[in-house]
């Protein structure tokens, strides 16, 4: 384990084994450098940075195929990438049935050839921790340097809230969450729960173990097709043996999304982090639409008329602060800034919040993703982001989630955002049916939802006259539960990533570097297309 930059690091440790003490056993020969490939550009940048550099000291580079996933790139009906199709669902019929597609999982190594006597020292000014509590310590050090992420009012956890998503990384935790998933039945029940937000096992919580390699796509389909025939735990629950349930199907659906944006990734390269995203991309006979390109919201400069860049940061401080005025969208960024884990369904929202009730450069939520996400995925956080925004491979473009009514529908006793808000624990939501009888009033809940909806007696009475974010939300969402639908699409959706199967969106820690740099790729497509050169949006 080093720390630095992956080109220093690797530069460091060749020199030193080259101009090693032959008698103290420093000097010896490396014979290869082995990196697995990833598609991101900087990812891509770092493994040619590698390449360069075992070149230069005539090392043998090998790059390895990511495994990791659920269907082999191998045995894709596709001869080059350019045949990808621009729709999942075109795709996902292409590789139908899916539970035929998986390879075999491969067997772990029974040795391993030995560490080298001698290793090199950590290069200045960096030290290795010798333990792995001063390990966890070291990589908390920029956290607790500014905890606050320069926020004026950072959420804090609520005392009584639990986190969703508990678990330590590792190869062993990652196969003991999947054997749980499948003897609690909760692998089965997925597709009836994915759609939770609150507790342990509404979703499979697989995301992080797969992002980080600790598992495979590829062990949990077999785990499944296990339980599937009748084979290893779960004897006991309904569906055993019995083939592919629509559970099990579910998560590999979810699966197959996660490979999919890997492989978009492959495909349109710098454009995944372009401000018009793949839809600028040019086809074979096709030119982008610039004449219907939407006048984003950025951080850098005006880019409509009446824009002001100051106030456009001063509305994404409140939303990553979780001070909106909108319940769901507050709850779900709260729970992200102290867990590092919010909901798909929970995503989804706060995507299309930022992105098409605001406006505001949907990449600047992406990279705040990246930021907090205990389970980041370089294509699955930009893809779905993408997505969702409206400037990715979504074919009914410029659907936009309500989020009072998707609240209504996936939050309709409000335990949710009163867990993660709670200055709205107050908020009666119940009203009488009768002697010692209650139940939920869905018009009170909408007071919930949107608390300036509150009347003044009410907002005193609980605390909340005065409070800014109470008394002016950054926008006021029209919803009505009398009329049904309300505002701009239905909040039906049904894409954007599952959280279930490791679809979703979450690595990268949250390091002290907090600079928007994947938006350096807009100057780099501007390099390569004709049409108006877009400026990337300003550091913050």
């Amino acid at each position: 384990m080093r720390a630095g930059r992956v080109g220093d690091v690797v530069s460091d440790i060749l020199d030193w084994y080259s101009k090693g003490d032959v008698e103290k056993e420093e000097n010896a020969k490396v014979t290869g450098i082995y990196m697995t490939k990833e598609d991101g550009t900087e990812e891509l940048d770092d493994m040619n940075i590698v390449k360069t550099i075992a070149e230069e000291h005539n090392v043998d580079f090998e790059v390895w195929e990511d495994e990791k996933y659920f269907v082999d790139d191998r045995d894709l009906p596709y001869e080059k990438i350019s045949e990808l199709p621009n729709v999942y669902t075109t795709y996902r019929k292409s590789l139908e049935p899916l539970r035929d597609r998986p390879r075999n999982s491969l067997t772990a190594p029974t040795r391993l050839p030995p560490l080298p006597s001698v290793i090199p020292p950590q290069a200045r000014p960096f030290t290795i921790p010798s333990s792995l509590k001063e390990l966890k310590k070291a990589l908390l050090v920029p956290l607790e340097k500014d905890s606050t992420y320069t926020l004026t009012h950072p959420p804090q956890w609520p005392v009584d809230v639990k986190s969703a998503h508990p678990f330590d990384g590792g190869e062993t935790a990652g196969l003991n969450r999947i054997s749980h998933l499948i003897s609690s039945g909760a692998m089965s029940s997925y597709k009836a729960t994915r759609n939770g937000m609150l507790g342990l096992d509404f979703s499979t919580k697989l995301s992080a173990f797969l992002a980080q390699g600790h598992i495979t796509a590829r062990q949990v389909h077999w785990a499944m097709v296990d339980f599937e025939a009748g084979r290893g735990a779960g004897q006991n629950l309904d569906g055993y043996g019995q083939g592919e349930n629509e559970g099990t199907a579910a998560v590999r659906f979810e699966l197959l999304w996660r490979d999919y944006m890997r492989l978009c990734m492959q495909k349109f390269g710098y454009r995944m982090f372009t401000l018009y995203g793949i839809q600028d991309h040019k086809g074979k006979g096709e030119q982008p639409q610039y004449s219907r390109r939407k006048r984003w919201r950025l951080l850098s400069r005006s880019n409509r008329a009446g824009d002001d860049p100051e106030k456009t940061l001063e509305t994404f401080t409140r939303f990553r602060s979780g001070r909106t005025g909108i319940g769901l969208i507050d709850a779900s960024n709260r729970e992200l800034f102290v867990t590092g884990y919010t909901s798909n369904r929970a995503r989804q929202n706060v995507a299309s919040f930022l992105s098409s009730h605001l406006d505001i450069d949907w990449r600047i939520g992406a990279e705040w993703y990246e930021c907090f996400l205990i389970d980041y995925d370089c294509a699955s956080n930009w893809g779905n982001w993408q997505y969702v925004a409206g400037v990715g491979n979504d074919p009914r473009q410029g659907r936009v989630f309500n989020p009072v009514k998707q609240a209504l529908d996936y939050d309709s006793h409000g335990d949710y955002i009163k867990a993660w808000v709670p200055e709205l624990r107050g908020i009666k939501l119940t009203r009488p049916i009768g002697p010692g009888k209650e139940e939920v009033d869905q018009q009170r809940l909408m007071y919930l939802y949107q608390v300036w909806k509150l009347s003044d007696w009410e907002k005193s009475n609980l605390g909340l006259k005065g409070i800014d974010w109470v008394e002016h939300p950054l926008t006021k969402i029209q919803f009505s539960v009398g009329r049904g639908r309300g505002g701009p699409g239905d909040g039906k959706a049904r894409r954007g990533g599952g959280g279930g199967g490791g679809g979703s969106w979450r690595g990268r820690g949250r390091g002290q570097d907090r600079n928007f740099r994947r938006m350096g790729n807009e100057e780099k497509a501007a390099k390569h297309e004709e049409g108006p050169i877009i400026v990337s949006s300003e550091r913050a």
